[in-house]
């Protein structure tokens, strides 16, 4: 069955870096968006970057020039290196799988189907 499976998340000081990680099996998402979210407490979940089957990046405003969104293996693996954290960065991190609409990676995580479990990221 279809397993997305993040990792990477811990405790770090502000202006530190982590490095998450998203482990895809039980399906080829050849076509689909790969996205990053992320929910804080009391917030709604939020779009951090997606990447489409053409390899095209998009970014939140919050993520642009601190995060890098990529992908490995065939799509098999997704990687998010978050570098100059902030408190305000502290959330559940999840991986998730779309389809995707006109050729573009939509950012609202409602257009997403396929979903891991969430890593949890803490900024101090």
């Amino acid at each position: 069955h279809v397993q997305l499976v993040e990792s990477g998340g811990g405790s770090v000081q502000a202006g530190g870096s982590l490095r998450l990680s998203c482990e895809v099996s039980g399906y080829r998402f050849d076509s689909y968006c790969m996205g990053w979210f992320r929910q804080g407490p009391g917030r709604e979940r939020e779009g951090v970057a997606q990447i489409g089957s053409d390899g095209t990046i998009t970014y939140g405003d919050f993520a642009k020039g601190r995060f890098t969104n990529s992908q490995e293996n065939a799509r098999s693996s997704v990687l998010l290196q978050m570098n100059s954290l902030r408190p305000e960065d502290t959330a559940m991190y999840y991986c998730a799988a779309g389809a995707g609409g006109g050729g573009m990676c939509y950012k609202k995580s409602f257009h997403y189907n396929y979903w891991g479990q969430g890593t949890q990221v803490t900024v101090s």
